[in-house]
């Protein structure tokens, strides 16, 4: 009776590592196909240098299609209101530059350390790309 406890209870617990590793495969399928896989940036931190309190900047964030197919990017956001960045209208056909217009109208004096998520069409994860900056006070 106890051998057959013993191989119950070893057969059960191959069981569950069988189906703990295959729970993970989608997660990793996931991070595949974020669009960190589609796209390139031609930076992948920007510096916008010192900009006044209060004042708007405006840059551009490039990006280079690396698919074989048009891409669209359906969302742009930002961590904060003091970011405003526009996504594309137009779909980015393969091999070519898009652009992500970015606003940024700092509230306060200080070191800035922003970031802007691009989320594609067909993509589970978003492209994550960071701009720094030093803002001086108002005079």
């Amino acid at each position: 009776m106890k051998k057959i406890s013993m191989i119950l209870s070893l057969l059960f617990v191959m069981s569950m590592s069988v189906n703990w590793a295959g729970a993970q495969s989608p997660s990793v399928k996931a991070a595949a196909t974020g669009a960190d896989a589609a796209i390139t940036m031609v930076k992948e931190k920007y510096d916008i240098g010192k900009v006044t309190q209060g004042s708007p900047v405006t840059f551009y964030m490039e990006f280079v299609n690396q698919t074989k197919k048009p891409l669209v990017v359906k969302n742009v956001m930002a961590g904060c209101g003091c970011t405003v960045p526009e996504k594309p209208t137009e779909p980015i056909m393969p091999g070519k530059t898009g652009k992500i217009k970015v606003s940024y109208t700092a509230p306060s004096a200080g070191p800035v350390n922003k970031d802007v998520e691009i989320y594609l069409a067909g993509y589970n994860e978003p492209k994550i790309v960071y701009f720094t900056g030093e803002v001086v006070a108002k005079k």
